[in-house]
């Protein structure tokens, strides 16, 4: 009997652990790979091609909503698990229209995690009953301004990427440097994010940043960002 091989990518050790401990308590689950970030686990999903995918929605270098993007691109077939700390209805949103099979808080997964694999396993969605209310409400056939907020229809995916590394603080050679671009390209691709979102500071796009899920704060406070011009952050 083939075991049920699954990827769990957190940034953070000791939940990566609990949620390790949990998976290989259970008969033929195994956990195939770990990874800290979500550029890791893309790496490893298209190498390792595991069953399920387990991302926190919060992690460095690559978000848990892009690194779904960019697996399920690669594997459609692949069955993605997102964790989150919260289950706001643009979080919700956000993690559905990634592609993502099941949403769980964290704060349940010591309880409900096995319950969500076991699903996910058998080709079925995982939600709270908060979020399957929402499902099931129809959701995604109705308009509404915070959906025209999310960066997906406006952004390509190389651009969400320069989204977050810009939001976490890094600068222009340094986001060159993590996506093995020229610094010319990377300045490129900041100047066309900045005019497509209407934004004219870093502060701005840190807001942006976190009111779209591209970047997680725990405390719901903003952390601190020098308001710059646009025009004054281009030769970083």
């Amino acid at each position: 009997m083939n075991k049920l091989r699954i990827l769990v990518a957190d940034d953070h050790e000791i939940v990566r652990r609990g949620l390790v401990s949990l998976i290989t308590a259970q008969p033929g689950w195994e956990v195939c790979s770990e990874a800290d970030n979500g550029r890791q686990a893309v790496e490893l999903a298209k190498q390792l091609k595991p069953t399920i995918v387990i991302l926190d929605i919060g992690m460095p270098t690559l978000n848990g909503l892009e690194a779904t993007r960019q697996i399920l691109r690669d594997n459609p077939q692949t069955r993605v698990l997102i964790l989150t700390i919260t289950d706001t209805d643009q979080a919700v949103r956000a993690v559905l229209d990634a592609g993502a099979r099941g949403f769980l808080l964290k704060s349940d997964a010591a309880r409900d995690l096995v319950a969500a694999i076991d699903a996910l396993q058998h080709n079925k969605t995982f939600f709270t009953a908060r979020v399957a209310e929402m499902v099931l409400s129809g959701y995604r056939g109705v308009s509404s301004p915070a959906r025209k907020d999310l960066l997906s229809p406006n952004l390509t995916s190389r651009e969400r990427e320069v989204v977050q590394l810009l939001a976490e603080g890094k600068s222009t050679k340094e986001v060159a440097v993590h996506l093995d671009l020229s610094v010319k390209t990377a300045e490129t691709h900041r100047s066309n994010i900045m005019r497509k979102l209407g934004l004219h500071s870093v502060s701005e796009l840190v807001l942006y940043a976190v009111r779209n899920n591209i970047i997680q704060v725990a405390t719901g406070a903003l952390p601190p960002v020098e308001v710059a011009p646009t025009a004054e952050i281009a030769p970083l």
